[in-house]
């Protein structure tokens, strides 16, 4: 088939965006598989998370990057899901390349589409509240949030999901304030190899890979004083000339130096302060008179520690060595400096349960195991904070893509017009998603689809594909406890359908390049001057 210039390029793009698409799609649920991506720098990531692989490909394609926009947008608007997105909006676009071949203009079978389109995502966005199967009751419950965040945590780490997600869950609700505000940064991740994943815990404070400077290894009922500035005697700005005439004069001033460092640390300890955070480096006459006066020293080089720190104490980070005041002292029930593996970490933690910052604790057996780890807490303290937001739940496992798409199907049929067929096609793209699941799982995914709309033609909305079954079974999703945010699929959505019609407007891409022409001349440097000179 010969294309005129426009259609061409409307095709060019749809290919583009289903390739990315098919990266993906293969890497979606608990059984996708996961990819190998080696990034510019040559840095290794085995995962199946799709905002990883996205982060990491460096796109380059101008249509396929308004679908990467579509899923960092959901990314930062839910925090999990962009896989939904990415798979979503790639098969929205291969049936659409079905329509418009099939005789009309490009131009008029785009308008066409994109009406469909826009006409079945404002229906599927008003069908969806009704889909809704439960509401989270209590977030302040551990046991609760654990069985809510299963899903999230399961797509990422099949197996481990029951521990990882209790582990989220204690975290998550010791750091939810009384007015329901929460912060996905209040909780921080430390990585440590060795040992299992079974040997993860949770500490209520922060944990630094780091050892202390002094003598001092722990501290109870500990006062900090933080410091921006080195642990340091003050330094003038302007440079100065002593003239020293004998010995004495050189032992006096010598001696000075130390009086005045001596005082700066005893008036520290003498404000009551027992540990001081540092952020710059520790001087060794400093950390002489530290240890003399029993103070414990941890040094912090990232700025954003320090200020996490501050967040977590309670502390003011004095930019000078002055002795801090009550006010600007921060507060903690132990200070110490343990052993995990072989790796040195200092521990500031509170016994109580209500501290302003949790730290997730993970170990295994390779930096890249945690890393994907890391991403599945992630996954799980994003679906958390949409739950503060809005607590209502829907199936998970396909079940809420086929009741969409039987739903709008049977809307497409009521409308008359030619968008009916972008209708239909719509609803088709819906099942994209449990087809993926079923083959991801290694099942027929047609004999899946087939009972699974036979099965929501009974009545039944909630019943999904069960990715533990030998064969192609189904069963009811909200009893297996597998569900998805409201927010997430709504979004997801959304920005799928925006991402697809945005690609299938476009006619032609114009890149803003050098012109080409001859190259101005290079001219000699001295061209003026005589040979002879």
């Amino acid at each position: 088939q010969h294309y005129s210039g426009l259609e061409e390029a409307v095709y060019r793009n749809i290919q583009a965006c289903k390739e990315l698409a098919q990266t993906t799609r293969t890497a979606y649920g608990p059984n996708g598989m996961n990819k190998m991506v080696i990034n510019r720098l040559e840095k290794l990531f085995v995962t199946n998370d799709a905002a990883t692989i996205l982060r990491e490909l460096e796109v380059q394609h101008p249509a396929a990057k308004m679908l990467v926009m579509a899923s960092h947008m959901q990314e930062q608007e839910v925090g999990d899901g962009t896989n939904f997105v990415l798979v979503f909006a790639g098969v929205l676009l291969e049936l659409a390349e079905d329509l418009l071949r099939m005789g009309l203009s490009v131009s008029e079978a785009s308008d066409i589409v994109i009406e469909g389109y826009e006409k079945a995502c404002k229906k599927a966005l008003e069908i969806l509240p009704d889909l809704v199967c439960c509401s989270a009751k209590n977030l302040r419950d551990v046991e609760e949030v654990a069985s809510l965040l299963h899903t999230s945590v399961m797509s990422k780490q099949y197996g481990s999901e029951q521990f990882l997600s209790k582990l989220i869950a204690q975290a998550c609700v010791s750091i939810l304030t009384d007015s329901g505000h929460f912060n996905v940064d209040n909780i921080r991740v430390c990585k440590i190899v060795g040992a299992g994943i079974s040997a993860s815990s949770v500490l209520h404070g922060m944990v630094f890979k780091k050892e202390t400077e002094g003598d001092v290894t722990s501290v109870k009922d500990a006062k900090i004083a933080v410091y921006s500035c080195p642990f340091d005697g003050m330094i003038t700005e302007t440079k100065g000339t002593v003239l020293i005439k004998n010995a004495e004069e050189l032992m006096n001033f010598s001696k000075g130096e130390e009086n005045l460092m001596d005082l700066q640390v005893k008036a520290i300890a003498d404000s009551g302060a027992n540990i001081v955070v540092t952020g710059g480096k520790v001087a060794d006459m400093a950390l002489h008179y530290a240890n003399k006066y029993n103070l414990m020293l941890v040094r912090l080089n990232s700025k954003w520690d320090l200020r996490r720190l501050c967040k977590t104490v309670g502390a003011t980070a004095l930019p000078r060595l002055t002795p801090p005041t009550l006010e600007e002292m921060g507060h903690c029930d132990s200070v110490y400096l343990s052993e995990v593996g072989d790796t040195q970490v200092v521990v500031f933690k509170h016994e109580k349960e209500d501290s302003a910052i949790s730290t997730i604790l993970i170990r295994g057996s390779t930096d890249n195991l945690m890393d994907d780890i890391e991403r599945a807490v992630d996954d799980g303290v994003n679906t958390f904070k949409v739950l503060t937001r809005d607590k209502r739940l829907v199936p998970g496992g396909g079940a809420t893509e086929i009741e969409l798409a039987k739903q709008i199907t049977s809307y497409g049929e009521t409308c008359p017009g030619l968008d009916q067929y972008a209708i239909k096609k719509f609803a088709e793209a819906f099942e994209a998603i449990p087809r993926a699941l079923a083959e991801n799982s290694g099942v027929k995914a047609n004999e899946v689809i087939s009972k699974l709309y036979a099965v929501h033609q009974e009545g039944n909305k909630n019943v999904g594909f069960d990715i533990e079954a030998e064969a192609a079974a189904v069963k009811d999703m909200l009893e297996a406890g597998i569900l998805d945010t409201y927010l997430g699929k709504f979004w997801g959505i959304k920005l799928a359908t925006n991402a697809a019609v945005t690609v299938l407007r476009v006619d032609q891409i114009i890149m803003a390049k050098p012109a080409g022409g001859p190259k101005p001349p290079s001219g000699k440097k001295d061209w003026d001057e005589d040979e002879n000179d």
